[in-house]
């Protein structure tokens, strides 16, 4: 199949997407935008930047998208005992999310969604696709990566010791993310890039490649 791919700067990265030929992109960059308006911490217009400013007790309606993030992330961090934590410690209770209504709970509350919507985004620029009858591409935000259909994506992992990226892998029908924690990376494999991208915060901090919770989300981790 020949593909065409096509880059744009969201989510703090340069955002590829791959469509077969003919085809267009332009669903995946509307999706990718949604989600950054709703959830980046530098706009004090999103979800994250309004909850940022309430007051202790007081409360916002959030967009779905969001909600459905935040439920995510308060299901990993429960999961994984505090080791996924998108308030990174100020106040891991300080919040409560009940359908689209999202109180806040104690005054050092505010949300990082770095290490998880960055992989939700990603699933919504393909579903986006999908739904546009698009039989086959990917989506790369800066190394989070989900390939659907016939598409095959290589996966490169940086070698610090020499200074290079090194092959690793061929990406299939999945979703693959990486984080640095400290000197070393993390890299998950699993079906959605939401659940690949948060898992390699709890397997980096861990230092756990078999940590428990992979097989809960059909994952798969590597230090390195």
């Amino acid at each position: 199949m020949n593909w065409q791919r096509r880059a744009q700067p969201w989510l703090g990265t340069l955002v590829e997407v791959g469509v077969p030929a003919g085809m267009s992109a332009d669903a995946a960059f509307a999706a990718l935008q949604r989600v950054q308006a709703r959830m980046s911490r530098f706009d004090p217009h999103s979800d994250v930047g309004r909850f940022a400013a309430l007051p202790v007790g007081a409360s916002l309606q959030v967009a779905e998208d969001t909600a459905q993030v935040l439920r995510a992330a308060r299901q990993l961090q429960e999961a994984s005992g505090g080791l996924f934590d998108i308030t990174q410690g100020r106040a891991p209770q300080g919040w409560r999310c009940e359908g689209r209504r999202l109180t806040k709970l104690h005054a050092a509350a505010a949300f990082d969604l770095g290490g998880i919507a960055k992989g939700y985004a990603v699933d919504c620029a393909v579903r986006a696709l999908q739904a546009e009858g698009c039989p086959a591409g990917w989506v790369n935000a800066g190394g989070d990566l989900r390939a659907f259909g016939t598409a095959q994506l290589p996966i490169l992992l940086r070698d610090e010791a020499a200074g290079a990226l090194r092959p690793f892998a061929q990406l299939e029908e999945g979703a693959f993310a990486t984080s640095l924690w400290r000197t070393a990376y993390a890299s998950v494999a699993a079906p959605l890039c939401l659940w690949a991208d948060a898992l390699t915060k709890v397997v980096a901090v861990s230092g756990n490649a078999r940590h428990p919770l992979l097989a809960a989300y059909e994952a798969r981790a590597w230090l390195h």
